[in-house]
C-alpha cells in the first residue's frame, strides 16, 4: 500500500492495516530505524501479575477490548501462512 509524508512529517496509515493491527487515535507506537526500514509497533499493554489461587494472571492497567471470534480466526490463519 502506498502512503505519504504530508508536511508536518506525519504518515497517515492506511485504514484497512490500522484495523488489522488494532491501532486507533492516541494508540501509543514504538518507531524504530532497523536495516533501513521504518518499524512502527504498538507499545505492549501495561499489566501487573496477579494471584489467583495457584496462578499468576496478568492483569492490564487500562480495560481491554473484548476478543470476537473473528479477529482470533484471522490471527490463527494469519500464523499458518
Amino acid at each position: 500500500m502506498k502512503t505519504a509524508i504530508d508536511g508536518l512529517g506525519r504518515v497517515v496509515v492506511p485504514k484497512v492495516l490500522r484495523e488489522q493491527l488494532g491501532l486507533h487515535a492516541r494508540r501509543a507506537l514504538e518507531i524504530t530505524l532497523r536495516d533501513g526500514a521504518l518499524i512502527i509497533e504498538p507499545l505492549p499493554t501495561q499489566v501487573t501479575l496477579v494471584r489467583r489461587g495457584h496462578r499468576l494472571v496478568a492483569q492490564p492497567h487500562k480495560p481491554l477490548p473484548s476478543l470476537k471470534s473473528d479477529l482470533v480466526r484471522d490471527v490463527l490463519e494469519g500464523t499458518r501462512r
